[in-house]
C-alpha cells in the first residue's frame, strides 16, 4: 500500500511540474531561509554557556538616580562584598583604563615578533575561578597568583610561539605607565569559549606596574573602572541577595554620594545573559541585541509560513484535479483516515525533497550569509541544530499538509462523480485570505527594511558636531609614554606632506570611548549641585582641526600661560552648570574630589557634539589642556585628498624614522565612530536578504495560483476574446481580483509594521520619522510585484488562440 501511494505521489509531481516545482523550491526557500537563521541565533545564544557554575555566576553593575547604568564600580567592591556578605563564594575585578585600548606586546627572543594587540585587561588571581576560559596550556585556578602573569589566548600564543607551548616564556608589555615584563602562565581557547569579555589576553592585577596605584583604590565613590564578578555559594537565592545589595553599598558610600548630592544602587547580571541582554554603559565589547534575534526569528517563522500557505493554497487550488481520484477511492472502500494518510505522506515526502534542496541552499549560501553577519559559522557546530532541522521539516510537512488533507479527504463520491465541487466559497474564500496573510507579512518586512534603511542613512548622515572625513588616527601612545618631544617631531614630519592639512592630538577622540570624567560645579552654587562632564585633554588645533564649532570665546594657545586651568565646554554642559551661553565665557566651575580640588576657568563654548553614538543623548563634555589625561595619546590628521593610500605609505615611513622597531597602526575617525552601528548594520542587511526571499516565495505563490485562475477561465476568456475583448482587457480582468487582495494586504500591514517599527526605534536617542511616503514605496512595491507576477500568466492566457480554448475535449 506504502509503495503504492508512493508511486501515486511521483506520478502526480510529474504531472503537475510547475505547481510541484513552485511547492517544493518555495519550501526549500524557507527551510534554508530558517536554517541560516537558526544558526545565527544559535550563534548569538551560545555566549557565557560554557560556565560550570553559570547560573551562580553575576556581574555587580550600577545604576545611578537618573537611571544611567555602569557595568563597572569602585576598587574595593569585590573585596567587600567577599568579606560582608556570606551568600558570595568568590569575587573578582576585571580592569581597564584609558590608554589600554591597544598596547605593543613583544617576544624578547624574537624582536620581529612584535605587535600591537588590542582587548587586554587586569584582572584578579581569582578571575578564572569565576569566569570559565577553557585552557589549552597551564592551570587556569592557579595561572595568575604570582606577579606579572599573563594568560594569552591560543591566536596570540600562535602568533608569537608557533605551535609551541608558551607557559614560562617572556612577553614585554608596553603600557601607558612603561615596559614592563610578564611571564606567560597560560593560554585559553578563544575559539571555543563565546564571552562577552572580547579578551586577547589577561595581566594579573598584582604587578609591578599598576599594583601600588590599584590597592590605594579603597573609595567607594570614585574611580569606578573594576569590572566585579562574583560567584554565588550553591543554593543562594540571587534576587533575596540583590535586596542585600541596597543596605551594604550605603553603609559604605552613602554618606559620600548624600554629601555630593547624587544616588547610586547595585544590581546584578547574570554573566549568561549579558551579551544578549545588557545594555550598560561602559560595556566591553559590542554586546548582541535579544530585539534582533526576535525580529530574526519571527522573520524565519513567516516565511516558513508564507510557503506553508503556498502549498496549502495550491493544494486546494488544484483539488478539482484529484476529485474524482477521492470519488473513486471512497466507493470501492477507502476511508478518509487513509486518504488523509496519503495526502499527508505525499506532503511529507515533498518537504523531505524539499528539505535536501534546502540544505544544498544553506550550505551555498553560508558563505555569503557570514560575509553578511561577519560571523564563522559552520553547519553543524551546534549538535542540537540536526533536530532543530528535522523537527522543522516534519512540522513543515504537517502544517502544510494538514488542511489539504482534511479538504481533499471530505469530498462526497457522489458529488465529485458527477462533477459537483463541494463548498467551493468558503475554500476560495480561506485562499484568498492566505495570500492577504502573505502579503501583509510582506509588506511588514518591506517596510521594516525601508525603516532599517533610512535610520541607518540618519546614522551615517547626522550632523555630529564636528568633522570625521578624512581624518586620520595614529594611536601614538601604545608605543611609549608619549609626551611633547615624541609628538613634535612626528606632527612636523607629517606636516611636510602637502596634502597633510593639519595635525593635532588629545586623549581622546570621537568614536572611541572616553573613561575620564570629573564632577564640577557653578562658582557661587553648593558643592553638592554637581554636574558629571566627560573630559578631553587636547593640545593646540584640535578645536580647528576636527571641525568643532567655537559659538563663543576662544580655543586653546600657547599664548595664554593661564590655559593650564581653562575649560572649554559644550552648550550641555553650561547649561547645566546653571548658565548662560551668551555670558558663560570668564566664569568659573570648581571640583573637589577627595584631594582633588580646584577651579577651572571656561574660556570657549562649542556647539554641541556626539562624542559618542546616536544610541545615546548629547552629554556634558569639556576639554582641557593639562590636567586629565595625556594630549599626546592620539595624533590626528586632517587630509586634503582621497587618495588615502599614498598618504599613508608617506606615514608609515615617517613614522619607521621616528620611531624604528615600532609596528605603525592606524585608523580613519569615520570608521571609528560607524562601529557602533555594527549590529544595526548586519540586522538591516539580514531583513533585506530576507525580505527578498519572502517577496520572492509569495510570488512563487501567486503565479502558481494566478496559472490556475487563468486555466479555470480559459473558455470565459477564449468567448471574451471571439467578442472583441483586447489583451489589456483580458489581462485586467484576471489581476484585479489578485491586486484588491494585495491593496487588503497593504491595510492591513501598514498600522502593524508602524507599530513594530516604532518600537524598535525607541533604542536610539535620534531617530527618524515614519512617513508616509514609506508606506506608499512598500504598498508600490507590493503591487507592482503582484502585477508582474499575475501579468506574465494573465497575458498569456489571453493572447492565446480563442479556437483551441473554446473547444469541446
Amino acid at each position: 500500500m506504502i509503495k503504492h501511494y508512493f508511486k501515486i505521489a511521483f506520478r502526480n509531481l510529474g504531472r503537475n511540474k510547475a505547481f510541484s516545482f513552485i511547492n517544493i523550491f518555495g519550501l526549500a526557500a524557507g527551510l534554508a531561509t530558517c536554517l541560516l537563521i537558526m544558526l545565527y541565533i544559535f550563534d548569538e545564544s551560545s555566549y557565557d554557556k560554557h560556565h560550570k557554575y553559570g547560573d551562580r555566576i553575576f556581574r555587580v553593575s550600577s545604576i545611578s538616580g537618573n537611571g544611567e547604568t555602569w557595568a563597572a564600580g569602585p576598587g574595593p567592591l569585590a573585596w567587600g562584598l567577599k568579606n560582608d556578605l556570606p551568600e558570595v563564594e568568590q569575587a573578582a575585578r576585571l580592569m581597564t583604563f584609558p590608554g589600554m585600548e591597544t598596547l605593543l606586546l613583544k617576544y624578547e627572543d624574537d624582536p620581529d615578533k612584535q605587535f600591537f594587540e588590542t582587548n587586554g585587561y587586569y584582572v584578579d588571581s581569582t578571575f578564572f575561578q569565576i569566569v570559565r576560559f577553557d585552557f589549552i596550556y597551564g592551570d587556569a585556578t592557579t595561572a595568575l597568583y604570582q606577579p606579572n602573569s599573563i594568560v594569552i589566548s591560543e591566536r596570540l600564543s600562535h602568533r608569537f610561539f608557533n605551535n609551541e607551548n608558551p607557559v614560562g616564556k617572556a612577553i614585554l608589555v608596553n603600557t601607558p605607565l612603561g615596559e614592563f615584563n610578564y611571564t606567560v602562565k597560560g593560554v585559553f581557547d578563544n575559539a571555543k569559549n563565546r564571552s562577552p569579555i572580547p579578551a586577547n589576553y589577561f595581566l594579573s592585577m598584582r604587578n609591578q606596574d599598576m599594583w601600588n596605584w590599584v590597592k590605594d583604590q579603597t573609595r567607594w565613590t570614585a574611580n569606578n573602572i573594576f569590572f566585579t564578578y562574583v560567584k554565588l555559594k550553591e543554593g543562594v537565592n540571587a534576587r533575596a541577595f540583590e535586596q542585600k545589595l541596597k543596605p551594604f553599598f550605603e553603609g559604605y558610600a552613602g554618606a559620600d554620594f548624600k554629601a555630593a548630592g547624587i544616588s547610586k544602587s547595585l544590581f546584578l547580571q547574570p554573566v549568561k545573559s549579558i551579551h544578549l541582554h545588557s545594555s550598560t554603559g561602559n560595556e566591553l565589547g559590542a554586546n548582541g541585541n535579544i530585539t534582533y534575534l526576535y525580529i530574526l526569528g519571527s522573520i524565519a517563522i513567516f516565511i516558513l509560513i508564507i510557503a506553508c500557505i503556498n502549498f496549502m493554497n495550491l493544494s486546494t487550488a488544484r483539488s478539482q484535479k484529484r476529485a474524482k481520484e477521492v470519488g473513486v477511492r471512497k466507493v470501492i472502500g477507502a476511508e478518509k483516515s487513509s486518504l488523509m494518510g496519503q495526502f499527508l505522506g505525499e506532503s511529507f515526502m515533498m518537504c523531505g525533497i524539499a528539505l535536501m534542496l534546502a540544505l544544498l541552499l544553506a550550505w551555498i549560501i553560508l558563505p555569503v550569509f557570514n560575509n553578511v553577519t561577519q560571523k564563522n559559522m559552520r553547519p553543524f557546530d551546534e549538535p542540537s541544530l540536526v533536530i532543530w532541522i528535522f523537527g522543522l521539516t516534519f512540522l513543515t510537512g504537517l502544517l502544510s499538509g494538514l488542511y489539504p488533507a482534511f479538504y481533499l479527504s471530505a469530498f462526497k463520491p457522489i458529488s465529485v462523480l458527477k462533477g459537483k465541487m463541494w463548498n467551493s466559497f468558503s475554500v476560495a474564500a480561506i485562499r484568498k485570505g492566505l495570500v492577504v496573510f502573505q502579503f501583509t507579512i510582506s509588506i511588514c518586512l518591506i517596510l521594516g527594511a525601508i525603516v532599517i534603511w533610512k535610520q541607518l542613512n540618519l546614522l551615517e548622515n547626522q550632523q555630529l558636531g564636528f568633522n570625521k572625513e578624512k581624518k586620520i588616527v595614529l594611536p601614538l601612545q601604545q608605543s611609549y609614554l608619549a609626551s611633547e618631544n615624541d609628538y613634535v617631531p612626528l606632527k612636523n614630519e607629517l606636516l611636510r606632506n602637502p596634502e597633510v592639512k593639519a595635525v593635532t592630538s588629545g586623549s581622546a577622540y570621537p568614536g572611541n570611548p572616553n573613561l575620564t570624567d570629573m564632577l564640577f560645579y557653578a562658582e557661587g552654587k553648593p558643592a553638592n549641585d554637581l554636574v558629571d562632564i566627560h573630559l578631553s585633554t587636547i593640545s593646540d588645533g584640535y578645536i580647528e582641526t576636527l571641525g568643532f564649532k567655537l559659538l563663543s570665546g576662544r580655543s586653546f594657545s600657547k599664548e595664554f600661560t593661564s590655559d593650564s586651568a581653562a575649560i572649554i565646554l559644550n552648550e550641555t554642559a553650561v547649561r547645566e552648570l546653571g548658565y548662560e551661553l551668551g555670558d558663560a565665557v570668564g566664569k568659573k566651575i570648581q571640583y573637589d574630589f577627595a584631594n582633588f580640588k580646584g577651579t577651572m576657568q571656561i574660556i570657549g563654548v562649542v556647539k554641541d557634539f556626539n562624542f559618542e553614538s546616536l544610541h545615546t543623548e548629547i552629554k556634558p563634555h569639556g576639554f582641557t589642556s593639562e590636567m586629565f589625561g595625556n594630549k599626546y595619546g592620539y595624533v590626528i590628521a586632517s587630509l586634503e585628498t582621497d587618495n588615502h593610500s599614498r598618504v599613508l605609505q608617506k606615514f608609515e615611513k615617517a613614522w619607521a624614522r621616528l620611531n624604528p622597531g615600532v609596528p605603525f597602526v592606524y585608523s580613519f575617525l569615520d570608521q571609528d565612530f560607524q562601529r557602533h552601528y555594527e549590529k544595526e548594520q548586519q540586522t538591516s542587511r539580514i531583513v533585506v536578504y530576507f525580505t527578498f526571499i519572502a517577496i520572492f516565495i509569495a510570488s512563487l505563490g501567486l503565479f502558481g495560483l494566478s496559472a490556475f485562475s487563468a486555466e479555470q477561465r480559459i473558455k470565459e476568456i477564449g468567448i471574451r476574446k471571439v467578442l472583441g475583448a483586447s489583451v489589456t482587457n483580458v489581462t485586467a480582468l484576471l489581476s484585479k481580483d489578485f491586486i484588491r487582495l494585495i491593496v487588503i494586504a497593504i491595510i492591513i500591514g501598514s498600522p502593524v509594521a508602524w507599530y513594530c517599527m516604532n518600537l524598535w526605534l525607541q533604542g536610539f536617542a535620534y531617530r527618524t520619522k515614519i512617513d508616509w511616503w514609506m508606506f506608499a514605496v512598500a504598498g508600490l512595491l507590493a503591487v507592482f510585484v503582484a502585477i508582474v507576477t499575475v501579468s506574465f500568466q494573465a497575458i498569456k492566457a489571453a493572447i492565446a488562440n480563442p479556437i483551441k480554448s473554446l473547444r469541446t475535449e
